[in-house]
């Protein structure tokens, strides 16, 4: 093995934690390495996680609204569906994005060190490519950025073809002709609603009584509504016992949540869309006094480790498990070690489900502040009495905004509707500097506009709307 070559930072891992760490390292002059083991950078997110599954989402929205809305605004086709082109159109924009991340890396002058890494010991990380030679690399900070894995579920086994996870549902070779989702959490959903919209018949079966646990039980009332209307289906309180896969499709054994009879449910494809967990294995962390938590996180105290030197950042840590949430940790990271401030302030980092109509939500929910006994007010505004939804046919759901009774700072905001994940930055704006329901009230938004119904709402607070 060739003498080790000497680094500011090692980041193992190359998603969206792990390139935003390399580059921004990069911008601060530190000389910087990226280990990644795939053959592109952009890790899940990029590969088989965000990026693909919005591109489907997007083609099988369009596929649906050809078939289904355009005639009554005049337009008059009949639409087929070539799966092949899809999917290779999604491949096209995956590829494109992951080249943009090479172009930063060499610009920011960042070293991509292909391989998979694991810590060797203080400031050593051991990098082993696929042709099984090794590398070391001396780092004086080493960046754990590996990401998430799909959780497993007990006796129903991924064979990615039959029984899927997230990975495989974006690459079925064809429309199955009925689709089972286990877990109706924001993967699950998403990916549901891509195969019901090209033709499946979609069911959802959920552990919980309620769909998308940590939504806001008001807007997740609202949207199974909305789902259940575009024709999904919905077993809550069920649990899966047991799957077996065969010719004639897969047969899965579900009984209550909370005890009961068992029953079998038949469907052509299942996908398993159980939540995530730590991508942890195999990294070396014994190597430096390193260990995890139950759950398999790793602790941290403003992302430093228990072993000098070694951060970790992203869906390794606690936290939401989502890309940006890892942009905003990796950026933090960084700046910390190149000796300037770094900060996240979770409460702010927003969650978005990229259905139709689309959820995003950022702050408190209304259960978490009536558990923390916070005197609150509510403004609420539907999309049903906002122009340019009512222009465009597009008039389900509404903005939800939760206020401190005494000092009308807001706390949450909540909605559901056409593009409202492009909406919900205002939102965050507002929150970060503290802002109230008035200052967003009194701030003159554009007309016709969807995002009037965020203003609206929050006159609605104090029971001034002015459109009805």
């Amino acid at each position: 093995m060739a003498e080790a070559a000497q680094y500011d930072v090692v980041i193992i891992g190359g998603g969206p934690g792990g390139y935003n760490a390399a580059i921004r390292a990069g911008q601060l002059g530190l000389k910087a390495a990226c280990v990644e083991g795939r053959e592109t950078l952009g890790g899940t997110c990029l590969n088989v996680g965000c990026m693909p599954s919005k591109a489907l989402l997007h083609a099988s929205e369009l596929f649906e609204a050809a078939g289904k809305d355009f005639a009554s605004i005049g337009i008059e086709v009949a639409p087929k569906l070539n799966l092949g082109q899809m999917m290779k159109s999604k491949a096209e924009s995956v590829t494109a994005l992951t080249k943009g991340i090479e172009f930063l890396f060499k610009k920011n002058k960042v070293d991509w060190v292909k391989g998979f890494g694991r810590i060797a010991g203080q400031g050593q990380v051991e990098v082993t490519a696929a042709d099984g030679s090794k590398t070391m690399l001396a780092a004086r900070n080493i960046v754990i950025a590996t990401g998430s894995e799909p959780t497993g579920l007990p006796g129903v086994a991924f064979d990615q073809k039959q029984i899927v996870d997230s990975t495989g549902a974006l690459s079925l070779p064809g429309v199955p002709k009925s689709l089972i989702v286990v877990g109706a959490g924001i993967i699950g959903l998403e990916l549901g609603s891509v195969w019901r919209r090209l033709g499946a018949e979609v069911t959802v079966i959920e552990f919980l009584d309620r769909i998308t646990p940590g939504m806001d039980a008001d807007m997740a009332t609202a949207f199974q509504r909305a789902l259940t209307k575009q024709g999904m289906k919905f077993k809550l309180g069920t649990k899966v016992t047991a799957a077996k896969t065969g010719k004639d499709g897969v047969e899965l054994t579900v009984e209550p949540s909370k005890g009961g009879a068992a029953e079998t449910i038949k469907g052509d494809v299942v996908l398993v869309a159980i939540g995530r967990k730590p991508y942890t294995a195999g990294l070396g962390l014994e190597s430096v006094g390193v260990a995890t938590d139950a759950r398999g996180f790793i602790p941290t105290d403003h992302f430093k480790t228990a072993a000098p030197g070694v951060w970790a950042i992203g869906d390794v840590i606690l936290g939401p498990m989502l890309a940006h949430k890892a942009e905003e940790d990796a950026v933090a990271c960084i700046e910390m070690i190149a000796g300037k401030a770094g900060h996240v302030d979770y409460n702010l980092v927003p969650s978005v489900v990229y259905t139709f109509p689309e959820v995003a939500w950022v702050g408190k929910t209304e259960d978490e502040l009536k558990a923390a006994g916070v005197a609150y007010k509510t403004g609420k505004f539907p999309f049903t009495a906002n122009s340019r939804a009512k222009i465009n046919h597009e008039t389900e759901g509404f903005v939800k905004v939760l206020a401190d009774a005494t000092t009308d700072k807001i706390l949450g905001v909540h909605m559901m509707g056409p593009q409202v994940g492009e909406m919900i930055g205002e939102a965050c704006v507002a929150m970060a500097f503290g802002g109230a329901s008035e200052d967003v009230a009194r701030t003159c938004h554009p007309h016709p506009t969807r995002s009037e119904a965020v203003r609206q709402a929050m006159m609605g607070v104090e029971g001034w709307i002015m459109q009805a």
